[in-house]
């Protein structure tokens, strides 16, 4: 499993958000913010492989990027934020980092899980 998951909960329809695009991006000193990975929630909303076991994961500042405007658009659903970045700070790399999105089409709100 990837050392920095998520998952993606609709909480206006109660199903998880399935087929969204998810990028993750590190923030270098030299050249700003860099995507270092990228995934799509499966059925269930989550990814859960954004990050292998061969990638360098290093202590510093990340983001998640979630593409929630085609997930909507798909149900005809207009919604205020198409897309959502979270950013946060990873001190301990040899820890699991575990970012769930709650999501409606006018809100999200977002927590460190477990």
């Amino acid at each position: 499993m990837s050392a920095i998951t998520t998952h993606i909960l609709d909480t206006a329809s109660g199903k998880p958000g399935a087929g969204i695009r998810v990028v993750l991006e590190r923030k270098t000193h030299s050249a700003g913010w860099q995507a270092i990975a990228e995934g799509i929630t499966d059925s269930e909303g989550r990814v859960d492989d954004l990050l292998s076991l061969r990638d360098v994961f290093l202590p510093g500042h990340y983001r998640l990027i979630f593409e929630i405007g085609p997930y909507y658009l798909l149900q005809s659903i207009e919604c205020f934020f198409p897309q959502i970045m979270i950013s946060f700070v990873v001190k301990d790399s040899m820890k699991r980092y575990h970012i769930p999105l709650q999501v409606s089409p006018f809100g999200y709100s977002t927590y460190r899980g477990a």
